[in-house]
């Protein structure tokens, strides 16, 4: 298996995909690698591709707040990546296509930080990672087992942006993942 700086090298040269054509930057990951617990959002926006790093806009903001309420912080303990390490244009979800021609760099980051817990930042990966059909406004903290990792999604960031009235629900469901990591002593 590659290391980890063979990964990032490989992403940086990736042409897998037509989103690598329109890309600034790729948008590889940040945060603690040897954290136990990994969030994944979708894809970066225009703010990420600019930066190289995921979550850095308004809803990176939001992001960071929410978790510093329950004690979390990407430099610290956690790691953050997305499906598709370019950006879709326009913000769009990333295709099928797209997330299959990155599925191999997510699959193999995973591996290498070997999470327990993993936290699908919206739909978008929550299909993709927990079950094809999940309802994020139903299914949302909700604890699932795959292998030896648990998963579990919550809204992504900009859902909270465009509506006020989940951020509740996912302030609930980050403090379920922090008694379960406190339970885990992770």
């Amino acid at each position: 298996m590659l290391t980890f700086d063979e990964l990032r090298e490989k992403c940086l040269g990736c042409t897998s995909c037509e989103l690598a054509q329109t890309r600034t930057n790729v948008v590889f990951g940040t945060g603690n690698k040897d954290s136990k617990v990994m969030f994944i959002g979708e894809g970066p926006g225009e703010q990420e591709d600019l930066q190289a790093e995921p979550f850095v806009g308004r809803s990176g903001q939001l992001l960071d707040k929410l978790l510093a309420e329950v004690g979390f912080s990407r430099k610290e303990n956690i790691y953050i990546a997305n499906m598709v390490k370019c950006r879709p244009p326009g913000n769009r979800n990333p295709s099928q296509e797209e997330m299959d021609a990155c599925k191999e760099h997510l699959y193999t980051q995973i591996k290498l930080i070997a999470p327990e817990i993993v936290v699908c930042l919206g739909r978008v990966p929550a299909t993709a990672l927990i079950k094809k059909d999940f309802k994020i406004t139903v299914e949302h903290g909700k604890l699932f087992k795959i292998n030896n990792t648990i998963l579990m999604a919550t809204f992504h960031p900009a859902a909270l942006l465009r509506n006020i009235n989940y951020t509740p629900d996912c302030q609930r469901d980050l403090a379920k993942l922090r008694a379960l990591c406190d339970e885990r002593k992770i």
